[in-house]
Order: C-alpha cells, then structure tokens, then sequence
C-alpha cells in the first residue's frame, strides 16, 4: 500500500492553491467545490462591500473558505497518515 503524503506537505500546498490539498488527499470533488465556494463568495463579498472597507474586507468570504479548506485538508491529511502508519505497525 502506498504511504499517504505527508500532512504538512498536504497544508503547504493547500496554503498555496486553494483546493489542491484535497486532490493530493485523493479528493478532488471536495477540492472544486471548496475552490467554487470561495470564488462565488468571495466575489459575493467583493460586490456586497462598502467602497470604504479594506481589500482584507472585501476578500473576507472567499478568504473563510480559504482558511476552512486549509484546515480540512490538513485534518483529513493527518488522519488519513496516522491510520496508515498505524496499519503499517501491526
């Protein structure tokens, strides 16, 4: 059985291209739809915004998505690499 990768290696590219933490988890669908969520709520916030709040601000829906799909994709990375190493034990 092939090792998963390895987790932080999963957040770094999670970090990097939104979605592409869940395809290295071997979850592509999971990856386009968080990657949809956060250009359709980050557009939604762009639109919605008060010409007067910073780019932070504007951005701040499709940067929650963002931060919530690191955050998955570390997790299920992790767990996925402890069940492996754990049947590799025994």
């Amino acid at each position: 059985m092939r090792p998963p990768p390895n987790p932080y290696l999963v957040l770094l590219a999670a970090t990097i291209l939104p979605g592409s933490g869940q395809v290295l988890n071997r979850q592509p669908m999971r990856g386009l739809t968080f990657l949809f969520f956060i250009i359709l709520l980050g557009a939604f916030t762009l639109k919605t915004a008060d010409p007067a709040v910073s780019l932070v601000g504007k951005l701040a829906g499709g940067l929650f998505v963002w931060a919530l799909a690191m955050m998955d994709a570390y997790k299920t990375a992790r767990i996925r690499f402890e069940v492996w190493r754990h049947s590799a034990r025994g």
